[in-house]
């Protein structure tokens, strides 16, 4: 069994706006693993693609390497746009050493909510993924229970969007579709995809994630 800790704390700032919650980095970041072009810090995964997606929509032409550079021209963006981090889950245990959300076991969650408190600029929660189990709006739905506060939902079409209120504030919450692979299943389903991809035969997942983050990243 390999417990698996997340490597990075939350990058926050006094006026951050927005956070991106995911789960875990794969294990190779905690363990100090890291591929060629991967990147040693939050969302480095070269595979994972939110910093690809996130290049493309800014034409950003970041490093993929494993170099200091790159870490700083990713947290340049963050400060720049207002942009946290700060992933849901704390540490988990493996059977296998995989990047599933699915394999994660004795999950411990951080507390989001008291991030949230510590900075109240913040006011939307962008999370990598929806409510499909051990994803981050599921565990961020766990989370609430423990304030007594739950998600309204605004928007039901993908990305999905919900509001909670928080104190004298209102923190809206959007639920992108992850960078998985497994995720493609889900997109090339959606009528939409398929309406675009039909007007646009080249049109493909990538596209359709760069479609959807740019309205909100």
């Amino acid at each position: 069994m390999f417990l698996h800790k997340h490597p990075y704390q939350p990058f926050i700032n006094s006026d951050t706006t927005k956070l991106i919650v995911g789960t875990l980095p794969p294990p190779r970041f905690s363990k100090g693993e890291l591929l060629e072009k991967d990147v040693d810090f939050c969302y480095g995964s070269y595979h994972n693609s939110l910093w690809l997606y996130i290049d493309k929509i800014h034409n950003l032409n970041l490093r993929y390497d494993n170099s200091i550079e790159a870490i700083e021209e990713r947290k340049a963006f963050l400060i720049r746009h207002k942009i946290g981090v700060c992933d849901i889950v704390e540490s988990a245990e493996r059977k296998k050493m995989d990047a599933s959300d699915l394999g994660m076991t004795n999950i411990k969650l951080r507390d989001v909510v008291g991030y949230l408190k510590k900075y109240p600029n913040v006011e939307t929660l962008l999370f990598t993924g929806g409510n499909s189990k051990n994803g981050p709006e599921y565990f961020f739905r766990k989370h609430l229970k423990a304030y007594d506060l739950k998600l309204k939902i605004v928007e039901e079409n993908v990305p999905r969007i919900h509001e909670f209120e928080l104190g004298n504030r209102i923190v809206k919450t959007v639920s992108l579709t992850s960078g998985s692979g497994a995720a493609n299943i889900s997109i090339s389903r959606m009528p939409l995809y398929k309406k675009l991809k039909a007007q646009h035969p080249e049109f493909n997942t990538f596209d359709f994630r760069v479609m959807q983050y740019k309205a909100f990243i």
